[in-house]
């Protein structure tokens, strides 16, 4: 299909940035997870936990450790893929981003400030991808 005359360009908006911002945003969060992933893997592999009522519980944390490694590790390939401004890499920023946001929230209870601040970036990161990730391929 050639281009008319009659067909404008699409117009590209400040919201390109923005996406530039969620690829950046991406590494970094991919750098930490696969930072904390190594430590994790690295340290002692099982941790004791004491509740409230008096019960202890265990937690593996080397298989947590695998869990941030290869979701850090994803994170990177997505951020790379982002950067295509194709419809499938955005699908697949998606569905990481929010593995990520999950995996975050389930650290609530250990790190619960960085937690929060990890969920809010990837929000804006979804918003940022599925509101205007067209302007990129443009």
């Amino acid at each position: 299909m050639t281009r008319t005359q009659t067909q404008e360009p699409a117009q590209r908006t400040g919201w390109v940035g923005w996406i530039y911002f969620a690829g950046v945003v991406l590494l970094i969060g991919a750098a930490i997870d696969i930072f904390y992933g190594i430590m994790a893997i690295i340290g002692p592999n099982t941790a004791y936990f004491v509740g409230p009522n008096g019960r202890a519980a265990s937690f593996n944390v080397a298989a947590w450790g695998w869990w941030s490694l290869i979701v850090g590790i994803a994170l990177i390939v997505a951020a790379a893929c982002l950067l295509t401004g194709k419809t499938w890499a955005r699908v697949l920023v998606v569905i990481i981003v929010a593995i990520n946001a999950v995996s975050h929230l389930m650290s609530l209870p250990a790190q619960p400030w960085w937690a929060i601040i990890m969920v809010a970036l990837d929000v804006l990161v979804i918003y940022a991808v599925t509101v205007h990730g067209r302007e990129l391929r443009s």
